[in-house]
């Protein structure tokens, strides 16, 4: 690790796109003390994927020179949602959906970050505030400035509505930054807007301006959009090892260099072809966050089901009952078998993606005799597997 603040900043900074203002570590870092380096969550789904990893390794890198990394959990502002890279307003979750996400990623963010240098926060404790502090905020910033940003831009220019809502969003992000007095603020290029705004807001409230470094976005298993939890192209480093494994191979070949750079700091093997190279990125996420033997025996599972085109080794058990008719009802079985939504099981009914014995199942089939599916293996997809057993 660089000793000198001018080394240090240039180490900590090198992979960043924007390291603002310029020189601003550089002086952060001579200040001589730890520094509070802040990232913010909104939980809106219950898991923390591989795009959110670049951020939380760039994180890590602060601990380890020996500064706190503040993690904003925002149920607040979940409530709000955050518009950055949207077309729409984003759908808003219910309380008991932002409880039971933001439950989950402290739990998932600890597979990266170092719990003794981190601090838990929630930014409802500090956003559920009175009028008159309400209305100091809002006096911070002008609308001709929150809708110069290219999503609110973008949208007004097609006609698109922009709620009230979104526009408070990069108020109450930035005010997250006076809250916690953060000396650097970490996100993706999508929010360089609110970390500047939070440079604003802070200089407002008399406080020192963060600087603010923004990560490059890691494409999704689709290779066209950035990796969402919105957009279903993500994977979630709760999944389990399998899941890792099959997702990663799936990427597309264009995707390897950008992957590797963002999740590994290295460039893919040149002396590897693209299936390889996929193939070993896949055993470094999945022991990175399941360990060596996960790993090997993920490996070990694709090449039975997708090389061998054997049964996976271990199959877990469902019980379901018999219809009144004997029969079984296709969709409530998936559903609860794998943990998805009967609408989700329909769709994969209808695009073929539902097997057993690997036996591909006919578009039209919601009800079937039980005798089908007793003691048979389910299939959805090409990596999810449940033998059945009906009451």
């Amino acid at each position: 690790m660089p000793a000198r603040p001018s080394e240090t900043a240039a180490w900590l900074s090198r992979n960043a796109v924007d390291c603002l203002p310029e020189g601003g570590l550089e002086a952060k870092l001579k200040l001589g003390r730890p520094l509070r380096v802040k990232l913010g969550i909104d939980p809106t789904a219950p898991d923390i994927h591989l795009g959110f990893t670049v951020v939380l390794q760039k994180l890590r890198e602060f601990q380890d020179a020996g500064h706190t990394v503040v993690l904003i959990i925002g149920d607040g502002t979940a409530r709000v949602g955050d518009p950055s890279g949207r077309s729409a307003t984003r759908p808003l979750l219910s309380d008991k959906e932002i409880s039971s996400n933001a439950a989950t990623f402290q739990q998932q963010a600890l597979k990266v970050l170092d719990p003794e240098r981190l601090e838990v926060r929630f930014n409802g404790d500090w956003l559920d505030m009175s009028m008159p502090d309400l209305l100091r905020l809002l006096g911070t910033t002008t609308v001709a400035h929150v809708i110069e940003r290219d999503d609110f831009a973008n949208r007004l220019a097609a006609g698109t509505p922009v709620s009230m809502l979104e526009l408070l969003y990069p108020l109450l992000q930035g005010y997250d930054s006076v809250a916690v007095k953060a000396d650097v603020e970490l996100g993706g290029t999508d929010q360089k807007f609110n970390l500047l705004l939070g440079r604003d807001i802070q200089r407002a409230y008399g406080q020192d301006e963060q600087v603010i470094l923004t990560m490059p976005l890691l494409t999704g298993t689709d290779g066209d959009r950035k990796m969402s939890k919105s957009f279903g192209n993500y994977i979630g480093v709760a999944e389990p090892p399998d899941e890792i494994y099959g997702k990663t191979l799936s990427i597309p070949d264009e995707s390897l260099q950008s992957w590797y750079s963002l999740l590994v700091g290295a460039d893919a093997p040149a002396d590897l072809g693209p299936r390889d190279a996929k193939r070993a990125l896949a055993r470094i996420l999945v022991e990175r966050f399941h360990g060596a033997a996960a790993a090997a025996a993920a490996e070990e599972s694709f090449d039975r089901v997708h090389v061998r085109h054997e049964m996976p080794e271990a199959v877990p058990d469902v019980d379901f009952p018999r219809g009144e008719q004997g029969t079984v009802h296709l969709p409530a079985l998936i559903a609860q078998a794998f943990g998805v939504s009967s609408s989700e099981a329909r769709r994969a009914l209808s695009q073929g993606g539902v097997r057993i014995d690997g036996e591909s199942i006919g578009a039209g089939s919601l009800d079937v005799p039980g005798s089908l599916v007793d003691g048979r293996v389910l299939q959805l997809g090409k990596r999810r597997f449940a033998r059945v057993h009906l009451a």
